[in-house]
């Protein structure tokens, strides 16, 4: 509490406090909030998070998306700051892409400013987007918002929620937490402060869904360290541990672990790498040491440990890597063993269950949360809901973070805990929070953007659109060649791809079809015309979709080039 506290001043009859979400209400991740005060033509804006999700069977050739900030870069200027809660891909991976739009000063805790500076400087903009550090449980204004970072527990170093003072209410912004009464690393969840925000008054809370539909409560680090201290005294030969690497209270539990057993630890995996040196850098892992894949190579089976990422499948990580056999420095056989200290993100099921495959193939031992207790979620469970709003006690309730159903079903459950008002937000509604009875008063333009090699379309763009028809229908090109008297003297030349054949002669067959259906659709038009490429190309795509969807019951993206001599 060392910052002044913001001097409220009394609202006009024009302001108003609102709130809008662009990501992460509709699905898991790509967290975008912004809060609004002011008069609605000359509002001040805060943004809460900027973060990405990850591009799967239904993006082809994307790895990111992020939310369209469209809006809220119309009013760049008016806005007053970007304050980050932590320092997950879900809420920061975002900034490095969108801040030329956005250009607000950013302001994090120091883990979590260490981790967002590296993605800065991948972008060259560590100079022009400077971060502030704030400590944790400081208080400090920006604009017409008085600030205060509450110390929560999550599955990263530095987790933050957020009391927004305004003159005309507070809200509590949760961003991802838990309740965890031993994390390992950093403080536990700070009831003090959070039942002195609520004795004060909490007009509005907007909180964390992704475990609403579970009873009880998440579970502890300190656990987790126990059994993989216990777990890993168990095994022989070489000992591979996959887990999020953001987790570093997971990191140093493994290392701990490791010490114990007598094995050295190697870390394995570029993110892997880049977090220990944040976390370090900050403080973090103070006398813990790694040693380098070379150096491991000389170790016994029984002395190294080496720390992996690729839980999740992804197939150019490391550990996806090891289990195809094909990592330079690692190889695994039977009588080593492979400890998944991770949940399965939805969507990645097939992908994991691909990779654990290849290792037991090899002899590998694969031990999951499925065996033993090593892993527990980083989100609230039903119990940990109820005592946050215990704690906070808002008026009105908005849950963020998470799919359709888990807002739904977080609406309900805090409808039962006497919570006055509840609303379900989309990605896009703009939310009058005070005065008056909070409502959505307006749509505002949203969506998603791909992050497509180094460049940012929209995810209903040509490209991408195009894409995903040649995936799912494949493609054909026709060339011909057309005199100066309209003639056809070369061609049509038919090459297709992506579109299966039953055998060879079927393939050469369906190849004459083609070119056939595409000379007959030149010789139907008329002598003037046969001279605007323009038309025959038209003329001759339309003919060979038509032949296709007869042979495939496709219809596939014609390519059709036409050249005049």
């Amino acid at each position: 509490m060392n910052a002044p506290i913001l001097n409220l001043h009394t609202p006009s009859a024009d302001d108003e406090l609102v709130f809008l979400p662009l990501g992460g209400s509709g699905e898991i991740g790509m967290n975008l909030n912004a809060y609004g005060y002011g008069p609605a033509d000359d509002r001040k804006w805060l943004i809460v998070d900027v973060g990405v999700t990850f591009g799967g069977s239904d993006e082809p050739g994307i790895d990111l998306i992020l939310p369209d900030p469209v809006y809220l870069a119309g009013f760049a200027e008016d806005i007053v700051g970007i304050v980050l809660t932590h320092a997950h891909e879900d809420h920061i991976g975002a900034v490095a892409h969108l801040w030329p739009q956005l250009k607000a000063p950013l302001y994090a805790t120091p883990f979590t400013a260490a981790m967002l500076r590296d993605k800065l400087k991948e972008k060259g903009l560590e100079k022009a987007a400077p971060i502030t550090i704030i400590p944790m449980k400081h208080r400090f204004t920006l604009g017409p918002f008085d600030l205060e970072m509450v110390t929560l527990t999550h599955s990263i170093p530095e987790p933050n929620g957020l009391a927004i003072r305004t003159p005309l209410g507070m809200v509590l912004h949760t961003g991802d937490w838990k309740i965890d009464p031993d994390p390992q690393i950093g403080d536990a969840t700070d009831a003090e402060a959070l039942t002195r925000i609520g004795d004060e008054g909490v007009l509005a809370m907007v909180c964390d869904s992704t475990n609403v539909f579970v009873e009880g409560v998440a579970g502890s680090e300190g656990d987790v360290r126990v059994e993989m201290t216990k777990l890993i005294g168990e095994l022989r030969g070489k000992v591979a541990v996959a887990c999020f690497a953001s987790n570093v209270a997971r990191l140093e539990s493994v290392c701990v672990a490791a010490a114990a057993a007598g094995r050295s630890v190697c870390l394995v995996g570029r993110s892997m790498i880049r977090v220990t040196g944040c976390a370090k850098s900050v403080g973090m892992l103070q006398g813990v040491n790694f040693v380098s894949p070379e150096q491991a190579g000389f170790l016994p089976d029984n002395s190294i440990l080496y720390l992996c990422t690729g839980s999740q499948g992804e197939e150019r990580a490391a550990l996806s890597r090891i289990a195809r056999g094909d990592h330079p420095h690692l190889t695994l056989h039977s009588g080593d063993t492979v400890i998944f200290s991770s949940r399965q993100i939805p969507g990645n099921e097939r992908s994991i269950a691909r990779m654990q495959a290849q290792l037991e193939e090899q002899g590998v031992q694969v031990i999951t949360d499925a065996d033993r207790p090593i892993h527990v979620s980083g989100h609230p469970c039903r119990d940990e809901l109820r005592q946050m709003y215990s704690w906070a006690r808002p008026q009105i309730a908005i849950p963020v973070h998470g799919e359709r159903r888990h807002i739904l079903e977080h609406v309900k459950l805090a409808r039962t805990l006497q919570v006055r008002e509840a609303i379900a937000p989309r990605n896009g509604d703009l939310i009058r929070l005070a005065p008056g009875p909070a409502e959505i008063i307006d749509e505002v333009p949203s969506g998603r953007l791909y992050v497509d090699g180094e460049i940012l379309v929209p995810a209903d763009g040509p490209a991408v659109t195009e894409r995903k028809k040649l995936a799912e229908e494949g493609h054909i090109t026709v060339a011909l060649c057309i005199d100066a008297k309209g003639r056809l003297v070369s061609g049509p030349d038919v090459r297709v791809a992506g579109l299966a054949e039953r055998n060879p002669k079927d393939g050469e067959a369906n190849l004459d079809a083609l070119a056939e259906a595409a000379e007959e659709a030149f010789e139907r038009l008329k002598a003037e015309n046969r001279r605007n490429e323009d038309l025959v190309e038209e003329a001759v795509s339309r003919a060979v979709r038509r032949a296709a969807d007869r042979i495939w019951r496709k219809r596939p993206f014609v390519d059709c080039v036409c050249l005049s001599l």
